[in-house]
């Protein structure tokens, strides 16, 4: 087996899709399997879309995946159909269990010690999971690249240009004195992961951003925009329904807003832009979904495949409305010349539970305010009561 020159670590399906995107996005990167035909994509009616012929395979530039999945059974099946289409472009796939037992975390680590050792491009998908951190740890690559997980891209970068601890915007403090020396003991693996992510051009050491979201680069970093080429050259153009789609979020199961004023928010939306669909947010629970669809009677799709993906390869409706995240600023990519609007429904601060972090609020503003291409919608368009 060949020793990979680049390394990706992936938690979630929409992180695979941008380590996909990265790869066409450098032509330098190359798929590790010789002999694997890149599939065709297909347009909605079913004919082929011509597809560019492989490129030679170059054992000293090729990338191989490594998935870490999570838990639940939702992001799992998402993320085994996106390695298929990895595994189609010929990029080698490798999927390591790392939770689910006390002890999977130091296995996997210890699996893959080597090739984190030896690779010279490190490609990670979130920046906040404590198993990349402490992946990180092991990591001597010239280069270290970051592409999107959500909207998460937003506070990174933000938190890492003031200096800061990197902690998620809808994370609050708890956990009591156990929590408290949880993190101290975790505090020397963090304090590594933010030197990995500072650039260092005296030691050689390079860090590229590849993102959809509206960042700017600092502190030396590059960063390359992500349009979504490689999605757009495999799949589509979509056909186009006349309804409206709705887009899920797990604002809900992340504490952030109400339950009750979510369902109340949905129904207006549903009621005003005359929706049919509801596509679920992966992490959107089944008791939430049934009460959606009781209050509004649209059909509930759970994706087998990241919205993206989705909506490229069609149907869709000819306008998508979403609350603030991450689709707001993906789809416009995805989507460009298709005639697809996307719309970004504000979330009125009444939605917000007692518990939500601080940030939420100007967090949630600002993946609003910052989208592009995007119809606003007022918040008013949902119930405050």
């Amino acid at each position: 087996m060949v020793t990979p020159s680049a390394l990706a670590f992936v938690e979630s399906p929409v992180q695979l899709l941008n380590v996909l995107e990265w790869a066409y996005a450098h032509p330098g990167v190359q798929p590790q399997l010789d002999g694997v035909p890149r599939q065709r994509g297909r347009r909605a009616g079913g004919a082929d879309l011509p597809g560019p012929a492989p490129r030679p395979v170059d054992a000293a530039s090729c990338l191989r995946i490594v998935v870490l999945p999570p838990t639940d059974p939702m992001s799992r099946g998402q993320l085994r159909r996106v390695a298929a289409l990895a595994r189609d472009e010929g990029h080698e796939v490798r999927w390591q269990e790392a939770r689910g037992s006390r002890f999977a975390p130091l296995k996997a680590l210890a699996a893959l010690a080597r090739d984190v050792r030896a690779a010279r491009t490190v490609v990670v998908g979130d920046p906040f999971s404590r198993y990349v951190q402490l992946l990180l740890t092991l990591v001597r690559a010239e280069e270290l690249v970051v592409v999107d997980d959500g909207t998460a891209t937003m506070e990174f970068m933000a938190q890492t240009a003031r200096g800061e601890r990197l902690v998620r915007w809808h994370r609050v403090g708890g956990g009591g004195l156990p929590g408290r020396i949880r993190e101290l003991a975790y505090a020397p693996v963090s304090a590594t992961a933010r030197r990995r992510f500072t650039p260092a051009a005296h030691r050689g050491h390079r860090v590229e951003v590849f993102s959809s979201m509206p960042v700017t680069a600092h502190g030396g970093m590059t960063l390359r925009v992500n349009d979504f080429a490689w999605t757009r050259a495999r799949f589509g153009p979509p056909r186009l329904t006349r309804g409206t789609d709705l887009v899920g979020t797990s604002l809900v199961e992340t504490g952030v807003v109400d339950p009750d004023r979510y369902v109340d928010a949905v129904r207006a939306l549903t009621l005003e832009h005359g929706a049919t669909r509801y596509f679920a947010h992966r992490r959107e629970s089944p008791e939430k979904l049934r009460a959606l669809s009781r209050a509004t009677g649209l059909e509930i799709v759970r994706p087998d495949l990241p919205l993206e993906l989705i909506a490229r390869r069609g149907p869709v409706g000819r306008t998508i409305v979403s609350f603030p995240s991450t689709v707001v600023h993906t789809l416009p990519y995805a989507l460009t010349g298709t005639g697809v609007t996307v719309a970004v429904c504000d979330v009125d601060p009444a939605w917000l539970t007692g518990s939500a972090s601080p940030r939420a609020r100007s967090f949630l503003a600002g993946v609003t305010d910052t989208a592009r291409d995007v119809r606003r919608l007022p918040a008013q368009a949902a119930p405050t009561a």
